[in-house]
């Protein structure tokens, strides 16, 4: 079962087990964590679920595609290298993933 551990902009974290399959977005809002809105239920369509994903674990998801990087150009707070859409990051199996939540997503 991969674990998801959600960083809050002041430094706390929030550790959850997820299922596989599920996406690092739909975790969250189940779980009531703070600051991923997923305003559009994960659809693409929005960008309020943007948060900053390790830069060591980048490889364990495919590179962000064309539509994911025209909603990154939308992100309240800045996007930086590692800013991904969290609604698009599906969790797998062993893999855990570490997340940092903007300051801003709407």
């Amino acid at each position: 079962m991969p674990k998801v551990f959600y960083t809050q902009p002041d430094g706390a974290e929030k550790i959850i087990d997820a299922s596989v399959g599920d996406s690092v977005m739909a975790t969250a809002v189940r779980h009531g964590v703070t600051g991923i809105v997923g305003q559009c239920g994960g659809t693409l369509s929005c960008a309020t679920c943007h948060v900053y994903l390790d830069p060591a674990e980048m490889g364990n998801f495919a590179a962000p595609g064309e539509d994911e990087d025209d909603m990154l150009e939308c992100t309240a707070s800045d996007r930086a290298d590692n800013s991904r859409l969290s609604c698009q990051l599906t969790l797998s199996e062993g893999v855990d993933v570490h997340v940092t939540i903007p300051d801003e997503q709407v």
